[in-house]
C-alpha cells in the first residue's frame, strides 16, 4: 500500500497533469526551479560553449566527478530544475556534479544533446570544479531522458576510444524512442507523469522525423557490449518500466556489470521527491553507496 507521503505526491501529479499537446513554452514553464540543496555549492561554468553548474556538496571531493544529465525528454527541464536533487546526489556519493545544460530540441534536434554530453565527459576528465586537474574518477548520471543519455554517452565514449568512466547511473531511462515496451500500456493507468502520447510528442521534437531507433536515440537497439558497470533504478508503477528492463537484459548478455534496482509502488523519477518522500531519499543514499563502491576502480 502507498505511503501517505507518496499518495500526496501522486494526487498532486494528477491534479497537474502533464499536457502532450501543449506548446514547448508551456511545457518549459511549467517546470519551475529548485532551489539548491543546503550545504552544497551551486557554481555556473561554461562546458566549451555550453552552459552547465557545478554542484558540490561541502563533503565532496573535487577529483572524484560525475556528469549529470536531466530527463525532460530531450525538450524541457535543466540544471535549475534538478538542482536539489544534482545537491543530494553529490552528498550521497561524495562527488561533485557537474549538471549540464545540453542543448534541447526542438532547436537543437538528435545528436545535439549526445554530442554535448560526451564533450562535457571528456572536458570533466580534465576540469574539476576548482579549475584545470585531473579526475581521479568519473561518472555519468541521468534521468529519465537523461537516463537514455547516459547510455548514449558511454557508447560514443566506447566507440570514440575515450577512457570510459569508472560507472554509470540511469534514473527511469527512457532508452526506446520507438515506444514499443509492454509497460507503455500496462501502466498507462497507475502512472501520474508520463504518456506514451507525451513520449511520442518529445521524440517527435528530438528526432524531427528521424529513426527512433537509431542506437545513439534509443541506446536499447545499440550494441551494448564493454559499458562501465551500471546501477538502473526505476519505479513498479511507470511506463517506461519496460526501457529498463530490456536494456539491462541486453547489457547483462553483453557482459556489462548490471544492478537493477525496481521500486514498488513509485513513480518516474521518484528521487526528485526526494524533499517529501522518504524513498527517494533512499534511492538516493544507493546511489550514492553504488557510486562510492566504484571510485577506485
Amino acid at each position: 500500500m502507498a505511503s501517505a507521503e507518496l499518495q500526496a505526491v501522486i494526487e498532486q501529479l494528477r491534479a497537474n497533469p502533464i499536457d502532450p499537446s501543449a506548446t514547448v513554452d508551456v511545457l518549459r514553464a511549467s517546470f519551475p526551479e529548485a532551489p539548491a540543496l543546503e550545504g552544497t555549492t551551486v557554481t555556473p561554468i561554461d562546458v566549451g560553449g555550453v552552459a552547465a553548474e557545478w554542484v558540490v556538496a561541502d563533503n565532496a571531493a573535487s577529483d572524484q566527478r560525475l556528469l549529470y544529465l536531466h530527463g525532460g525528454g530531450y525538450v524541457i527541464c535543466g540544471p535549475a530544475t534538478h538542482r536539489d536533487l544534482a545537491g543530494r546526489l553529490s552528498k550521497a556519493a561524495g562527488v561533485s556534479l557537474l549538471v549540464l545544460d545540453y542543448r534541447l530540441a526542438p532547436e537543437h534536434p538528435y545528436p545535439a544533446a549526445v554530442d554535448d554530453a560526451l564533450a562535457a565527459l571528456r572536458w570533466m576528465k580534465d576540469n574539476g570544479p576548482d579549475g584545470a586537474s585531473p579526475a581521479s574518477a568519473t561518472f555519468v548520471a541521468g534521468d529519465s531522458a537523461g537516463g537514455g543519455l547516459t547510455l548514449a554517452t558511454l557508447i560514443a565514449a566506447r566507440d570514440t576510444g575515450m577512457p570510459m568512466p569508472n560507472a554509470a547511473v540511469v534514473i527511469s531511462g527512457w532508452t526506446d524512442l520507438a515506444c514499443t515496451g509492454e509497460t507503455i500500456r500496462t501502466r498507462a493507468d497507475v502512472d501520474p507523469m508520463v504518456s506514451e502520447p507525451l513520449l511520442r510528442r518529445m521524440a517527435g521534437e528530438y528526432l524531427q522525423g528521424g529513426d527512433p531507433k537509431q542506437p545513439l536515440a534509443s541506446p536499447l537497439y545499440a550494441d551494448l557490449s564493454r559499458l562501465s558497470p551500471l546501477l538502473m533504478q526505476v519505479g513498479d508503477a511507470e511506463v517506461l518500466l519496460d526501457d529498463t528492463r530490456r536494456v539491462a537484459e541486453k547489457a547483462k548478455a553483453a557482459g556489462v556489470e548490471v544492478t537493477v534496482e525496481v521500486y514498488p509502488d513509485m513513480m518516474h523519477i521518484f528521487q526528485l521527491f526526494a524533499p517529501v518522500l522518504p524513498e527517494g531519499q533512499q534511492a538516493i543514499d544507493r546511489i550514492g553507496a553504488f557510486v562510492k563502491t566504484y571510485v577506485n576502480a
